[in-house]
C-alpha cells in the first residue's frame, strides 16, 4: 500500500486541478473549488486512511497562497511551492506539447516525484498580518466612499430626514477613526520586523508613495515568493500587456491583462499618478510615451509597471529609489 500520496496542483482563481498518483502508477485527476472548503476537501483526499502526502504547486502568487498555507498547516502533509520557470523547463524536457490545466497538473506531479523535494517556507506571520490589515483598510475606505456618496445625495433630497444625515456623518467619523487606528497598527507591525521595516523605508523614497500607499503595496508584495522576478511581479499584478490579433483583419490595441492582483494595481495607481506629475524624471518618461502616441491612462499604466520593476531592484539591491534611472531607458513592455 502506498505510504506517501503525491499530488500536483494547477491553481487558478476559482479552481484547483489536482493530479494524484494512484497505486497502479496512473494519475487521477480531481477538481476542487479554490476556497477554504475546497482546500480542506483536497487535504482530506490526499490524507485519506491516515496516509502522509506530498503536494506541489507553482509559486504563482495570490491564487495559491491560501492553499499553500492550508497544506502547510495540515498534519501529515508536506508542500513544495515550485518555481514556474523550473516547472516549464521540466515540461519542455518531457516534450509536453499540450498546455491544459489537467496536463499542467500532471507535469507538476511528475516534477514533484522526480526532482529533489524542497519544503516550502511560508511568509512570516508579520507579513500575513500586514496583508490582512492592509486589505481591511482598503475595504473600509471603499465603505467610507460609499457613505460619502450617500451623504452627498441626502443633502440634495428634500425628503431625506436629518436623522439619516446625522447617522451617516457619525458613521463616517467612526470609519475614519478605525482606519487611522488600523494604519497605525500596520506601521507598528512593520517597525517590529526588520525585513518589513527595511522594505518600507525603501518604498517611501519614491515620490508618490507615502505611509498609506507603502502599507498597501508592501502588504501585497511581502507575501510573494522571494524568488519571483520583476516580470513575474508585473504579471502577478495583471499589468502585463495582452495582445489580440487574428489573421490579417483583427489587430486590436494591446491592453493590460488585469489577470492578477487587483489590490496591487490599486496600490500603485495613485503613486504612479503623483510621480508622473511631480517627479521630473518620471514625468519625462510619461511624456515620452504620450509623444509616441500613448493615451494618458496608458502612460500611467506604464509608470505603474516600471515602478514595480524599480521596487523589485530596490528591494534586491537595498538601495533607495533613483529617479534619474527611471527615464534613462524605456520599459521593455512600454511599446505594448
Amino acid at each position: 500500500m502506498r505510504q506517501v500520496v503525491t499530488g500536483g496542483v494547477d491553481v487558478s482563481a476559482k479552481e484547483l486541478v489536482v493530479a494524484v498518483r494512484r497505486e497502479d502508477g496512473s494519475a487521477e485527476l480531481l477538481r476542487f473549488p479554490n476556497d477554504a472548503g475546497g482546500h480542506q476537501k483536497l487535504i482530506r483526499r490526499v490524507t485519506k486512511g491516515g496516509r502522509s502526502a506530498r503536494v506541489a504547486l507553482e509559486s504563482t502568487g495570490v491564487y495559491g497562497l491560501d492553499l499553500a498555507l492550508a497544506l502547510h498547516r495540515a498534519p501529515r502533509v508536506e508542500v513544495m511551492v515550485a518555481n514556474p520557470r523550473a516547472v516549464k523547463d521540466f515540461g519542455d524536457a518531457l516534450l509536453k506539447r499540450t498546455k491544459t490545466d489537467p496536463e499542467d497538473a500532471v507535469v507538476i506531479l511528475e516534477y514533484l516525484e522526480r526532482m529533489p523535494f524542497e519544503a516550502w517556507c511560508p511568509p512570516s506571520d508579520n507579513a500575513l498580518i500586514l496583508r490582512s490589515i492592509a486589505r481591511r483598510i482598503t475595504a473600509m475606505k471603499q465603505t467610507t466612499t460609499a457613505e460619502k456618496n450617500r451623504l452627498h445625495a441626502a443633502e440634495f433630497l428634500a425628503a431625506a430626514s436629518p436623522v439619516i444625515r446625522r447617522d451617516i456623518e457619525v458613521n463616517l467619523r467612526h470609519l475614519i477613526r478605525r482606519i487611522d487606528s488600523l494604519a497605525k497598527h500596520a506601521v507598528a507591525i512593520v517597525r517590529s520586523d526588520a525585513e518589513l521595516s527595511r522594505k518600507f523605508d525603501l518604498l517611501v523614497t519614491v515620490k508618490g508613495i507615502a505611509e498609506t500607499s507603502a502599507v498597501q503595496i508592501l502588504g501585497e508584495l511581502s507575501v510573494l515568493p522571494p524568488d519571483m522576478t520583476a516580470r513575474q511581479w508585473v504579471a502577478q499584478a495583471g499589468l502585463d500587456p495582452r495582445h489580440h490579433s487574428s489573421g490579417t483583419s483583427v489587430n486590436k490595441p494591446s491592453r493590460i491583462s488585469k489577470v492578477g492582483n487587483q489590490r496591487m494595481r490599486a496600490g500603485l495607481y495613485m503613486p504612479a499618478l503623483v510621480a508622473g506629475r511631480h517627479e521630473p524624471n518620471v514625468h519625462a518618461y510619461s511624456q515620452k510615451l504620450i509623444a509616441r502616441g500613448k493615451k494618458p491612462l496608458q502612460a500611467v499604466t506604464a509608470v505603474m509597471r516600471k515602478l514595480l520593476h524599480s521596487i523589485h531592484a530596490m528591494f534586491r539591491l537595498n538601495v533607495p529609489f533613483d529617479p534619474k534611472k527611471f527615464a534613462r531607458t524605456l520599459d521593455f513592455q512600454e511599446s505594448a
